[in-house]
């Protein structure tokens, strides 16, 4: 089965070895991780990781196959999905990258290249809502986000929740999709808050 996921960018900056591997880990407590077919919750992701990361990977285990600079790992995610990185040069900088993709696809690889090299190459930097959304998820603390269950209305449960600070309410539980551009301010990193939106990424 080939996962019809879209590229998505999921992490803004470069990460880091530590956070690469908590990058790793960012849907290991979804409540369905165990049920059926997953190649969707993780083909398509991509973030930037830095030289000493892609250097490390690439030396970890021998690749299920290399490509010039670019490798896939011998052990799958889940059914066809594994992580394939990139080395690629963007304005004559070489830039690392980690991404998931569907090799049950023979296009995924130089797909997820174009999506890449497409959105790394705009003229103006910027986010788009979903961009924001996916950050906050990826860079928030396991305590502190989750999915909602069963005490939620039916059609919201299994969706992503998030602790937010209500000031004199206090903790607020929300479902990340309907956080307020205010709110997605407040949990983005300051360097991030006031970058343009685009509609798409």
């Amino acid at each position: 089965m080939t996962s019809i996921s879209l590229p998505r960018k999921v992490f803004q900056g470069v990460a880091k070895r530590a956070e690469m591997f908590r990058m790793f880990d960012r849907h290991a407590k979804r409540p369905d991780r165990f049920d059926g077919h997953q190649s969707g919750t993780f083909a398509g992701e991509w973030f930037e990781i830095d030289e000493t990361s892609y250097t490390y990977m690439r030396d970890i285990l021998p690749p299920l196959w290399m490509r010039g600079p670019i490798f896939a790992m011998r052990e799958f995610m889940t059914g066809s999905v594994t992580s394939v990185f990139y080395a690629i040069q963007i304005d004559d900088t070489v830039r690392y990258f980690h991404t998931y993709c569907d090799l049950s696809d023979p296009n995924s690889v130089e797909a997820m290249r174009s999506a890449i090299l497409d959105r790394e190459t705009r003229p103006l930097r910027a986010m788009s809502r979903q961009e924001r959304l996916k950050h906050i998820w990826s860079t928030t603390a396991d305590d502190y986000r989750g999915y909602a269950g069963d005490l939620w209305p039916k059609p919201t449960q299994g969706n992503r929740t998030i602790m937010l600070y209500g000031g004199k309410e206090g903790t607020v539980l929300k479902l990340l999709g309907t956080l307020t551009d205010d709110e997605i301010a407040a949990k983005l990193p300051v360097h991030l808050r006031h970058l343009p939106t685009v509609l798409a990424a």
